[in-house]
């Protein structure tokens, strides 16, 4: 194999990556019709609670559902979940590829889970509120890594970072669809709510990945800041799905979050690193709706 720019090379055989990319794609293709299902429900939820609103804000609920009153879910319901969402991830191991590596962010992580609301405002200042402020900002998420995964294929197409293996640019165009599914999956709710859907990307971050972008020079920085994005909407879907009280937003959100830890797991595996380096998903890159200019 020609080697890529800068002397890189894929760690796995091209045989393992195309095999993983289509454990991911079926993967993605089982949970399609539930992840329809759960928004569906999410919106009939999200009408439901329409007439309990004061001020802009359901009545003793939080953005994601959350009764603002009483203690969270415990750490031990949290971890079991875990178990559940990093299980596709944790099955990538059959490769048997373990080398080791650290990860490099080329952006600055948004603020940890713990400032997940939203700042305070009146209700005809921003568009999205409530419930609905986190579903823009998973519409604004999917986007974002829609843009990038594009950018980083026509870097490619290209020649900007030399050879690229053809199985690398097919998980890179699969991931891509993924995520242009999933902003579709989030619009519809938006929508129904009688919302405008999130066709780009409203995030103060972009600015910072746009830079990231352009500065590119190898396969290698490419599927770093990849990963950095899908770290960011993995955790954030996890953060949600036990965050929230409402059951179909949960079930919306883990019904993707897995298959966003599969897309992390096999970028680790492009950069030579463990696929699956902590017993549990960490939360500390979640994305927050303060992210949101909208």
């Amino acid at each position: 194999m020609r080697r890529a720019r800068g002397g890189w090379e894929l760690p796995i055989s091209e045989d393992q990556l195309g095999r993983l990319t289509r454990e991911m794609a079926q993967a993605h293709h089982e949970a399609l019709p539930a992840m329809r299902e759960e928004t569906a429900s999410f919106t009939e939820r999200l009408r439901a609670l329409a007439p309990a609103r004061r001020g802009g804000r359901p009545v003793g609920e939080d953005h994601l559902g959350a009764r603002t009153a009483g203690p969270g879910p415990a750490d031990a319901g949290r971890r079991r979940f875990l178990l559940g969402a990093g299980g596709l991830g944790a099955a990538l191991l059959l490769t048997g590829c373990t080398s080791a590596g650290t990860d490099e962010k080329g952006a600055s992580p948004p603020s940890r889970p713990s400032d997940m609301l939203p700042p305070r405002a009146a209700a005809d200042t921003v568009m999205y509120t409530a419930h609905l402020r986190f579903v823009a900002l998973s519409a604004a998420l999917e986007n974002q890594a829609v843009g990038a995964y594009g950018s980083i294929l026509a870097a490619a197409g290209a020649e900007k970072f030399g050879a690229v293996p053809p199985a690398v640019s097919t998980f890179v165009t699969m991931a891509m669809a993924h995520h242009i599914d999933h902003a579709k999956a989030w619009n519809a709710a938006l929508t129904d709510a009688h919302k405008p859907a999130v066709t780009d990307v409203p995030l103060s971050n972009q600015r910072a990945i746009t830079s990231a972008l352009d500065r590119l020079s190898s396969v290698d920085d490419a599927a770093k800041l990849a990963l950095q994005l899908e770290d960011q909407a993995a955790q954030t879907y996890l953060f949600a799905s036990y965050d929230g009280k409402s059951a179909a937003g949960i079930e919306t959100a883990a019904t993707i979050a897995p298959v966003e830890a599969m897309h992390v797991s096999i970028l680790r595996f492009i950069l030579g690193q463990d696929p699956v380096p902590d017993a549990f998903l960490p939360e500390d890159m979640a994305a927050t709706p303060s992210l949101l200019t909208v």
